[in-house]
């Protein structure tokens, strides 16, 4: 696989950060058992991480801006580039044990995102792509699944948080895609979740509200793998946004036109009676 500097930049970056999210990750097995709890350390892992990824792309690019997580937006004199980053996405995961968090970059160039890295340390892949160049897992190709029958398909989501989000709105969505296929999984890391429908993992995902950080890398790496992506009533992608509805072409299609049944029965379960 041919590698761009640009991309071989993004990739030392997320190793660096990668293995310092797995040193600490190490430790919270430990600290599960204590009384104090492991969320203040967890806090810390998360922005050495990204203090990491900082460093390393400022030191290559040091006129390009950023989007984090963190530090949130820092303007650079290159108004045209932009690194978009969740050095810790999957906290949660983190936070109990769970082995699927990642390391998140895309870069943003006059608002499109051309390339995107997310790497998981806890189980050493590392998925990539670039604005025509393919998408790739550990320096192999992939593609998004090829299904076109709802019955055998497997589906990835997120779900609201407590107290944030639509929570009654969600259950009719997952009540109709869950009438409709093989199954459904919540994994908690929405930047895997792409990478997984991007390497046939899951046959499509959909999620509402997402951040820019959360969803940018993720995108390129649907597109490059053959995977169409949109927002939930097939609107326009827009990764400042965050809506996400995405999956081969008929998978895509399926998606949104039950997400959008889900819509038309909450309004009808709302309305009043006549």
């Amino acid at each position: 696989m041919a590698q761009s500097a640009l991309l071989n930049v993004m990739i030392t970056a997320a190793m660096k950060a990668g293995r310092v999210l797995a040193r600490d990750f190490g430790e919270v097995q430990n600290l599960q058992v204590s009384m104090k709890g492991p969320a203040d350390f967890v806090s810390a892992a998360d922005r050495r991480a990204e203090e990491t990824v900082y460093r390393e792309l400022s030191r290559a690019r040091p006129d390009w801006g950023f989007l984090m997580e963190e530090r949130g937006a820092v303007e650079g004199r290159d108004p045209q580039h932009r690194w978009i980053v969740d050095p810790l996405d999957g906290t949660t995961n983190f936070l109990h044990g769970l082995p699927i968090f990642a390391v998140s970059i895309a870069l943003e160039r006059d608002g499109e995102i051309v390339a995107g890295v997310i790497f998981n340390p806890a189980m050493d892949e590392l998925f990539t792509a670039e604005k025509g160049g393919g998408a790739f897992m550990n320096d192999r190709r992939i593609r998004v699944a090829a299904r076109q029958r709802m019955p055998e398909a497997l589906f990835g989501t997120g779900v609201p948080f407590l107290g944030k989000g639509d929570h009654p709105g969600f259950l009719y969505e997952l009540r109709q895609i869950m009438g409709e296929s093989a199954g459904i999984r919540r994994y908690g890391a929405a930047a895997l979740d792409l990478a997984y429908v991007a390497s046939g993992r899951l046959d499509g995902f959909w999620e509402r509200a997402l951040q820019p950080w959360d969803v940018a890398a993720g995108a390129i790496l649907v597109r490059e793998a053959g995977g169409f992506l949109t927002g939930i009533e097939g609107e326009a992608f827009d990764h400042i946004r965050g809506d996400v509805v995405c999956g081969n072409e008929f998978m895509h299609k399926a998606l949104v036109t039950e997400l959008g049944k889900a819509t038309a029965k909450r309004k009808a379960a709302r309305s009043p009676a006549t």
